[in-house]
């Protein structure tokens, strides 16, 4: 059989630890080693029993006491795992819940499960999808929508007992919604607390349900509630109204409700963060003699005024004219694309007359590109 190795080494602690030092390293030691995050790996498994044998004899100040005067000698027979035997002595299952449920997020095969339903808890969220045209998203509105919600049962004002009666203590648990029982587990024999089979954790037994909500203390209901939706909300955006979703077990506050948003596109508009984006035909003629443009922005029509000789797509910009900025001050820009729309249907005098217009010394670019046809040809 090897040697046993110092357990203050073990821990990794000089021998004027602290109690509270040697819990910590404790703690630390438990989580690197311990199997379940090493599975098969029976080296860590060793290291993880050396380690708590280790506590057990250092926690304890008789026992460590012993130890610093006897060694090994002193307390052997009494340490917490005595090789193959399992456990010879009591471990402190509040140590072991809060390491088990440091490394899992909770108890540990039932470990010093702390988490009792018996008192308040929050009621679950609600979700719900709203469909918005573009002007309500851009400047807010309110709006009155419908809603399925569990609601504190009126009848027995959430108790989920009959009117006139009480829910009564669990006489398993007597209150406590965990029970405490000797289960094998991994290291042999030990005391697991686990949730109470009677009252499934609640510490009261409802003896006479409500027939109302049938002893849940909550009953389903549909409610229509007034919303504002500020301005300059958008697509999958959401809104939390606080209190507004599931009500709460065991005086516990309610829910919220998450409203995510669906914009509508819109005919003449398009959207993008806080700015607006229109696409506006113009005619040959305004394109070439210039004119004054009734622009459609979503606050109403403003006028600009284009040069003469204003080129397809071309972009201009109106400063404050595009969506406000939700919870913010202020507005996005409206970028606006002009594009000349070249006429049909002409008459014979209206051909003739814009053939005279059909000159290279009017067309810049048309120019720029023969002089560049030139140059390929003659290369």
């Amino acid at each position: 059989m090897a040697e046993k190795r110092d357990y203050y080494e073990v821990l990794g602690v000089n021998k004027s630890a602290s109690g509270d030092e040697i819990k910590k390293a404790f703690r630390k030691m438990s989580k690197k080693y311990h199997p379940d995050l090493h599975p098969g790996d029976k080296a860590a498994e060793e290291k993880f029993k050396e380690v708590n044998e280790a506590y057990q004899v250092l926690s304890d100040d008789e026992k460590r006491q012993r130890y610093d005067q006897f060694g090994h000698a002193g307390v052997d027979g009494n340490a917490g795992f005595g090789g193959a035997g399992g456990f010879q002595g009591g471990f402190d299952m509040g140590d072991l819940g809060d390491i088990f449920g440091d490394i899992f997020g909770g108890g540990f095969g039932g470990f010093g499960g702390r988490s009792r339903r018996n008192g308040p808890r929050r009621g679950s969220d609600l979700s719900q999808y709203i469909n918005l045209r573009f002007r309500e998203a851009a400047f807010g509105c309110k709006k009155k929508i419908s809603i399925t919600r569990n609601e504190k049962c009126d009848e027995c004002g959430g108790t989920g007992a009959r009117k006139g009666t009480q829910p009564v203590t669990c006489p398993q648990c007597n209150g406590a919604g965990q029970v405490q029982q000797r289960k094998q587990t991994m290291f042999g024999f030990s005391n697991v607390i686990s949730e109470c089979p009677n009252c499934r954790g609640k510490g009261k037994i409802i003896k006479e349900p409500c027939s109302s909500c049938r002893g849940t203390g909550n009953v389903r209901k549909n409610k229509t509630i007034e919303i504002n939706i500020p301005a300059g909300i958008d697509s999958n955006q959401v809104q939390r109204i606080s209190g507004a979703g599931n009500a709460g077990e065991n005086g516990g506050p309610n829910g919220d409700l998450q409203l995510i948003f669906n914009v509508k596109p819109d005919e003449i508009f398009r959207r993008d963060g806080y700015d607006v984006y229109v696409n506006l035909p113009i005619s040959f003629v305004q394109a070439a003699l210039g004119a004054t443009l009734q622009v459609p922005t979503i606050h109403g029509i403003v006028e600009y005024d284009i040069p003469e000789g204003t080129q397809t797509n071309t972009r201009f910009r109106l400063r404050g004219k595009g969506i406000p900025v939700l919870h913010g001050k202020g507005n996005g820009d409206e970028y606006v694309t002009v594009t000349v729309e070249v006429p049909k249907n002409l008459s014979q005098n209206q051909k003739e007359l814009l053939r005279e217009f059909d000159d290279d010394k009017n067309y810049v670019k048309k120019k720029s590109f023969k002089e560049k046809m030139k140059d390929f040809l003659n290369s």
